[in-house]
């Protein structure tokens, strides 16, 4: 048999892996993200309360966080609730009580 017939499959195979490795790499990327500033927005409010301006600080970096996932994925990682979001329906406002 023709190895060509063979190579085409195998190569595409091997496309369709590489683009399926980048989305779970993009996909880690965003939720290591929102962890990150979701946590550093926690350890704040705890250490200098809610309206201080280093939890304004990471508040703003939670809120670049989850849209840079939106943006990149059409979804966003909710740190507090453990679970992918397909809606754009985060609260901005979310820890400031």
């Amino acid at each position: 048999m023709n190895r060509r017939f063979f190579a085409a499959p195998i190569a595409l195979a091997g496309m369709l892996a590489l683009a399926g490795a980048s989305a779970v790499r993009a996909d880690d990327d965003c939720q290591k993200r929102t962890i990150h500033a979701d946590q550093s927005l926690h350890d704040a409010i705890k250490k200098h309360g809610p309206s201080s301006p280093q939890a304004a600080k990471y508040r703003q970096e939670l809120e670049a966080a989850r849209s840079y996932c939106w943006d990149h994925g059409k979804r966003w990682w909710d740190e507090d609730g453990k679970r992918w979001h397909t809606e754009k329906d985060w609260d901005g406002h979310d820890h400031e009580h």
